[in-house]
Formats: structure tokens, sequence, C-alpha cells
């Protein structure tokens, strides 16, 4: 009996192993492209003082 328990164990062993994922990391074939197709638009505004903006007047 303990020697058909330790048959079955070894073979229950086996068939688990035969199971086992595989996993695998490789680079890619073909480089990685990235499209960056961007539209950048700024608007700047200053605001100043009348007094500011007299001073800028006079020196042009």
């Amino acid at each position: 009996m303990r020697t058909l328990n330790a048959a079955f164990s070894l073979l229950l062993l086996l068939m688990l192993t035969g199971c086992t994922p595989r996993i695998e990391v490789a680079a890619p074939k073909e480089p990685i492209t990235i499209n960056m197709n961007v539209k950048i638009e700024h608007d700047i505004n200053i605001k100043a003082d009348k007094e500011v903006e007299a001073l800028l007047k006079d020196r042009q």
C-alpha cells in the first residue's frame, strides 16, 4: 500500500510539472514608434499701469 501511494504521488508530481506555465520576455522585432501630432498655441497678455504705459510711449 505504501508503494502504491508513493507511485501515485510520483505520477501526480510528474503530471503537474508538465503543466507548468512558461514565461518568456523578449524584445520586439520592430522598434516602438510614438507619433505625437501636437499643436501648441499660446498667448501672452501683459497688463501694465497707465503710468508705465505712458513712460513706454514716451520712450518710443
